[in-house]
């Protein structure tokens, strides 16, 4: 299957270098380039990519903000110069799915976009402690009577995410396909309130 790409950043020399990288490979195609936040929402919403490349800093419309308007439009990954904890849980409650520094490699960056077109999460190791103690907090606790409104299979599935495990990994764990893993996850994300896995597997480490 091939992943469709949408590029958002206002420099049009970083948009290009991302194109170049993500050309390159066989099973990635960027459908569009968007300048601004509205431009990437309009878009997206048109030509409806499995992954929205997404800068912070942008015109218009940013990209934290633009994240929030793609939901459940498309998968959005952060790719952001600035490690300032404001643009990393911005990103993260608004359901970004990743969120990763122009300083990654190329091959880094073009794994990071199959992970999130599977329907994984990815978070830059660089911010990875920071988010757990600090977004952790931050994160509301569910009233017990949405967590009772989950199946036991999805009570299961969010074990699994709370562990860190990718959607092919619970597959093989709980002995189903990954397409009904996926169908689980985004159930429990809906039931809960939920906007990523990040989000949830956060949550999962807080129940008891």
């Amino acid at each position: 299957m091939t992943i469709r790409v949408l590029v958002a950043d206002d420099h049009a020399a970083v948009r290009a270098g991302i194109v170049l990288i993500l050309d390159g490979h066989d099973d990635i195609e960027v459908v569009g380039q968007a300048a601004n936040g509205e431009q990437a929402v309009a878009m997206a919403s048109e030509l409806r990519p499995d992954v929205v490349l997404m800068d912070i800093r942008m015109p218009k419309l940013d990209g934290i903000s633009a994240t929030r308007e793609l939901s459940g439009i498309a998968d959005v990954l952060i790719l952001t110069t600035f490690d300032i904890d404001e643009y990393v849980f911005g990103a993260l409650r608004a359901g970004a799915a990743g969120f990763l520094l122009k300083n990654t490699d190329a091959d880094a960056l073009v794994d990071a976009v199959r992970v999130v077109a599977r329907g994984d999460g990815l978070i830059a190791p660089s911010v990875t402690r920071r988010l757990i103690s600090a977004f952790g907090a931050s994160v509301p606790k569910r009233r017990s009577y949405e967590i009772g409104a989950l199946t036991p299979r999805e009570r299961e599935v969010l074990a699994c995410i709370g562990r860190g495990l990718s959607n092919t990994e619970i597959s093989v764990e709980l002995d189903m396909a990954e397409a009904t893993t996926k169908t689980h996850v985004s159930r429990l994300l809906n039931k809960l309130g939920l906007r990523s896995r990040v989000q949830a597997a956060i949550l999962a480490q807080e129940l008891p």
